[in-house]
């Protein structure tokens, strides 16, 4: 079986609540299907701290912009789909119910400290407590540090398996699953249609879910080789270290996403791995809002033009070639 070809987009995205989110560069569409079946289409703009400076794209720095921007952007994404069904239960009213849009900022704000707040001391301080158990009976601090990353590993899936019992969330990872089909769909340089991301994979290189686990795997390497003698300073360590882990993690998936190298794929494949738990494979009607939200901010036509060499006409789209 020939070997399929995937070429880097640049496009990326998540699930929101009963939709999708797709960005290209500064801009970014919001596609949510609504109480009514109707497909909504949000398109806007989004700048990052330190948009368009040259810190930006330093390797290994600019890899904290893009967390930082991923958190903000993903929230906000999350609270623009969940509007629409703010809406619907309440009578009908505007979405955009503050003009300025500071309360939503401020409320976004609050939300992603908290949140943060809650995954450092859930994944970053519980794992560290857990493996000091074992210090009695492992004298090393090496392997402790190897423990306290499996602990860490072991309570993200366990969290992953755990909420995913949960049907909104189950839907959830259907559309995760749905953005990521429509991405692999046409970086394998297939037109996008429904039934050719239906054959695409549900599993991609560049997606959140491997970049945690990286951050997981890289921690353990980190923390292996630095040590302190103080509680205080250990797990002021652990807090302070996020951003250079981030960073780090972010400069192995762009590579993952861009490259086949065998050995950048041995790296990639327990996230891909992981994926299977985050997503899941999405109905037609998930991919329809997948698609919209593509060819909101992403010309797919052009870019198959660009990076295959080929020609899409609207009549090809309608009678879809590639379908079995």
């Amino acid at each position: 079986m020939t070997k399929q070809i995937m070429k880097y987009s640049g496009i990326g995205g998540q699930a929101v609540l009963e939709g999708v989110m797709m960005r290209n560069r500064d801009k970014y569409a919001v596609a949510v299907r609504k109480p009514d079946g109707k497909i909504a289409v949000d398109v806007d703009e989004f700048k990052g701290p330190a948009h368009g400076q040259r810190v930006r794209r330093i390797p290994f720095l600019r890899g904290i912009f893009v967390f930082i921007d991923s958190l903000a952007l993903g929230l906000r994404a999350i609270n623009l789909s969940a509007s629409y069904f703010d809406e619907e239960e309440g009578g009908g009213e505007s979405k955009k119910s503050d003009p300025s849009g500071r309360g939503e900022d401020a409320a976004t704000l609050l939300v992603t400290v908290l949140s943060f707040a809650i995954a450092i001391a859930v994944f970053t301080l519980l794992p560290y407590f857990l493996a000091s158990l074992f210090k009695r009976l492992i004298p090393s601090d090496g392997i402790i540090a190897v423990i306290e990353g499996i602990m860490r590993i072991v309570i993200f899936v366990a969290y992953i398996l755990l909420i995913s019992l949960m049907k909104d969330i189950r839907r959830l990872f259907a559309y995760h699953g749905a953005e990521h089909k429509c991405i692999n769909c046409i970086e394998s340089g297939m037109p996008l249609t429904v039934q050719n991301a239906q054959k695409a994979t549900r599993l991609h290189r560049r997606c959140g879910s491997s970049f945690l686990l990286f951050v997981m795997l890289v921690s353990i390497v980190l923390f292996f080789f630095i040590r302190a003698d103080s509680l205080l300073l250990r797990l002021l360590l652990r807090i302070l270290l996020i951003p250079v882990i981030a960073g780090i993690s972010y400069e192995l998936i762009r590579l993952a996403g861009r490259t086949d190298f065998f050995l950048i794929r041995a790296l990639s494949a327990p996230g891909l791995w992981l994926q299977r738990l985050t997503t899941r494979e999405p109905d037609d009607d998930m991919l329809e809002v997948g698609i919209a939200a593509v060819e909101a901010v992403f010309d797919w036509r052009q870019y198959l033009s660009d990076a295959f060499g080929l020609q899409i006409s609207d009549a090809e789209i309608a009678t879809d070639p590639y379908d079995d």
